[in-house]
């Protein structure tokens, strides 16, 4: 188990409207998660999103399936 802390990243397309989510990209080949936090509240819960469902939904923005 690995005790890295996590480097949080936000999206360059993020504006400042306060809707963004962070990620910690980084931990997936320790972890095999990615860390995802809500970005106006860091200091609250973290959801660790195993990187193949993570790596599915990203897909699937990519091609549209995931509608506003």
């Amino acid at each position: 188990m690995t005790t890295e802390t996590p480097r949080w990243l936000k999206s360059s397309y993020s504006g400042n409207g306060g809707q963004c989510i962070e990620v910690a990209s980084h931990l997936i080949a320790s972890r095999g998660v990615v860390p995802v936090r809500d970005s106006k509240n860091p200091s609250g819960p973290v959801l660790d999103i195993p990187a193949t469902a993570f790596a599915s939904f990203v897909a699937g923005v990519k091609d549209g399936e995931v509608d506003r």
